[in-house]
């Protein structure tokens, strides 16, 4: 508008005076109103405006004699340009803008054009600019939200992982815990008729152990809290003196040089042995299990759970116990393996993992 008003000022005459408001005016208008209409329209709808606007621009220019307004309203033009049309078409338009000047004298269109050029080029780079930053905003807005739709996909994922973690350590821990509390109970009930009080009172003891020991194992879990857990071999001597004193002697072999483990590899190679030791006080009705230890391999760590047991099956089933410890291994990059030797019954639960 303070282009538009401008206009007068450079009107020889007041004949002159009315056509160059009303042109300016409809200039003005279609400045306006037919940008929004042809905004987000094809490019074509675009280079229609562009091209009537530059007639009515250069009708204006005319009309008020060279009025610096004029000059104005068609940089204007050059800004709506670059938001309507391509890049290189805007550039065009801003190559013909300083062409309003050729009525001029010779001496004095040089200068005049030269300074529109300079004016609508720079008209052109700022414009190009602010458009490519709102690009780049409401690039990075998109961006952000799909990474908050990814960050809510990863914390869905891991709450899922968690839960399965969970449910893992309940079974694997409370399961065994609850495993020697039934046996302790049994040979209690076996002894009994024997009036034997001392061991009674000792199995009985043991069972109220295993009690707490599952209990502890629930708060734990629930909690998703890890204990500080003993030295791997250590825990393994610990299991097997519990699955011995359940009725099944147990031995461990640490074969080669202990080493550090990483806290997933420890945890998962002990769930491991609990697990295979669970179930052969459940299954195997065996007389002696082995738990190797094998640090031999410097990449690897092997640990085996054999007993002498009845065997395995033709399909053994492959319960929740044995398909969480698949989850385990796969998820500390290891290997699981069950099988049993048909002529003599001997079962082994093998599991390798690096470290």
């Amino acid at each position: 508008m303070v282009a538009y008003l401008t206009l007068p000022l450079g009107s020889a005459s007041s004949a002159e005076l009315l056509p160059t408001l009303l042109v300016g005016l409809a200039y003005c208008a279609l400045a306006i109103v037919g940008f929004r209409f042809v905004e987000g329209r094809p490019a074509w709808w675009g280079a229609g405006y562009a091209a009537v606007q530059l007639a009515l621009g250069f009708a204006v220019f005319s009309l008020s004699g060279a009025a610096v307004g004029a000059v104005l309203l068609l940089v204007v033009l050059v800004a709506q340009a670059v938001l309507l049309l391509p890049l290189p078409a805007a550039v065009a338009v801003a190559a013909v803008v300083p062409l309003v000047h050729l009525g001029m004298q010779w001496p004095r269109v040089l200068g005049e054009a030269l300074s529109t050029l300079a004016v609508s080029t720079f008209t052109v780079i700022v414009t190009e600019l602010l458009v490519r930053e709102q690009r780049a905003r409401a690039e990075l807005a998109a961006a952000h939200e799909r990474l908050r739709g990814y960050a809510a996909q990863a914390e869905q994922l891991a709450t899922t992982q968690e839960r399965n973690r969970l449910a893992r350590d309940i079974h694997d821990g409370v399961g065994h815990h609850l495993t020697v509390v039934r046996m302790l109970l049994e040979a209690a009930r076996a002894v009994i008729p024997t009036a034997d009080p001392d061991r009674l009172d000792a199995m009985l003891a043991k069972a109220q152990d295993q009690s707490e020991q599952a209990l502890a194992e629930v708060r734990r879990s629930v909690a998703a809290l890890r204990e500080h857990r003993p030295v791997l071999a250590d825990a393994l001597r610990t299991l097997a003196a519990e699955a011995t004193e359940a009725g099944v002697p147990t031995e461990v072999d640490v074969r080669g040089r202990a080493r550090p483990l990483r806290a997933d590899v420890d945890e998962s190679l002990f769930r491991a042995a609990q697990e295979g030791l669970t179930n052969v006080r459940k299954h195997a009705a065996a007389t002696r299990t082995a738990v190797v230890l094998d640090f031999r391999d410097d990449d690897h760590v092997r640990l085996e759970v054999r007993d002498d047991g009845r065997g395995l099956a033709q399909e053994p089933a492959d319960g929740f116990g044995l398909a969480g410890l698949r989850e385990r291994m796969a998820g500390v990059g290891g290997r699981l393996s069950l099988g049993s030797t048909p002529t003599d019954g001997v079962t082994a639960l093998v599991v390798e993992v690096p470290g």
